[in-house]
C-alpha cells in the first residue's frame, strides 16, 4: 500500500462493502459526468469507472495519480489540487455528479467549493468526518447549526446515508466517518451572494441577538429589524429566513 502523506491527509478505504454502498448510492444516469475527488489508490475508481463512460479521476498526490493511471489504464485521471478544478471544463454538458472520500483537514473547504459552483451540480455522494457530516444536516437550536449548516441546506437537500467505522481505513484515523449526499435545488435560496455575508455576520456573534450582530449590516442598508426579528438570535432562525433577510436588507 502508498505510505499515506500526513500534510494530504491521507487515509486509505480498504473495506470492500463500504465502497458497494458508496458506488451504489452514486446513483447517477449513465451519461453523466461522475467526478471522483481524490482517489487515492482507487478503492472507488475501479467501480465507478465501468459504470459511468464519462468518469474523471481527481488526484493531487502524483505517486497516487501513476498508480490509478497503471491499474485503470484507459480510465480519465487528472492530477490536480479539487480546489483548482473547473467544474464546467470537467463536466461539459454532461450531468454533473461528485463523489469522492473528502481528506478531513480539507473537508470545508471542498464543501464550499461545491456550494459556490455557478455550474450545476445534481449530486454529491461524500465521507466526511462525522462531525462535520452533523453539522450539515443540524437543526437551529442545537450545537451543532452554524454556518456551513444553513449554506448546505440553502443550496441542496442534503442527508447523513450511513456511518462508517474508522477501522474501515488505513491507517486508522482517530474519528468517525459518514457517507453524506447533497441533492442540489434546482431553485436555490442562496443564489444571491449578499445571503452568505448576513450568516457570516450574523453566526460570528451567535450568541447576540440579531439587532447587534447585524448591526453593520443594518447601518450599511439602512433597513432596520422590527422588534421580534431584532431580539431573535442566529441559532433561532431556519435557512430559508436568512435568505428572507437577504430580499429584506435589498429591498428599497
Amino acid at each position: 500500500m502508498l505510505k499515506p502523506i500526513r500534510r494530504l491527509g491521507q487515509n486509505f478505504l480498504v473495506d470492500p462493502n463500504i465502497v458497494r454502498k458508496i458506488v451504489d448510492a452514486v446513483d447517477a444516469p449513465a451519461d453523466s459526468c461522475v467526478v471522483e475527488i481524490g482517489s487515492g489508490t482507487g478503492a472507488l475508481t475501479g467501480s465507478l469507472s465501468e459504470l459511468y463512460p464519462n468518469f474523471v479521476a481527481v488526484e493531487i498526490d502524483e505517486r497516487a495519480v501513476e498508480i490509478l493511471r497503471q491499474t485503470f489504464p484507459g480510465v480519465d485521471v487528472r492530477q490536480m489540487d479539487i480546489l483548482d478544478a473547473d467544474w464546467a471544463q470537467l463536466a461539459g454538458a454532461k450531468e454533473l455528479h461528485i463523489v469522492g472520500n473528502l481528506p478531513y483537514y480539507i473537508s470545508s473547504p471542498i464543501l464550499f467549493k461545491l456550494l459556490d459552483s455557478t455550474f450545476p451540480i445534481k449530486r454529491a455522494t461524500i465521507m466526511l468526518q462525522l462531525e462535520v457530516a452533523r453539522r450539515l444536516v443540524a437543526v437551529p437550536r442545537t450545537k451543532d447549526y452554524g454556518i456551513l449548516s444553513v449554506a448546505t441546506q440553502l443550496a441542496a437537500d442534503v442527508e447523513i446515508l450511513f456511518k462508517v467505522s474508522r477501522n474501515v481505513f488505513r491507517p486508522v484515523p482517530e474519528v468517525e466517518s459518514a457517507v453524506v449526499q447533497l441533492n442540489f435545488k434546482e431553485v436555490r435560496l442562496d443564489s444571491d451572494r449578499f445571503v452568505r455575508e448576513i450568516i457570516r455576520t450574523a453566526f460570528n456573534q451567535r450568541r447576540k441577538t440579531l439587532r447587534n450582530s447585524l448591526r453593520s449590516i443594518v447601518n450599511r442598508t439602512g433597513r432596520e429589524l422590527d422588534a421580534a426579528m431584532s431580539s431573535r438570535r442566529p441559532e433561532e432562525l431556519l435557512p430559508e429566513e436568512f435568505a428572507a433577510l437577504s430580499d429584506f436588507f435589498k429591498a428599497r
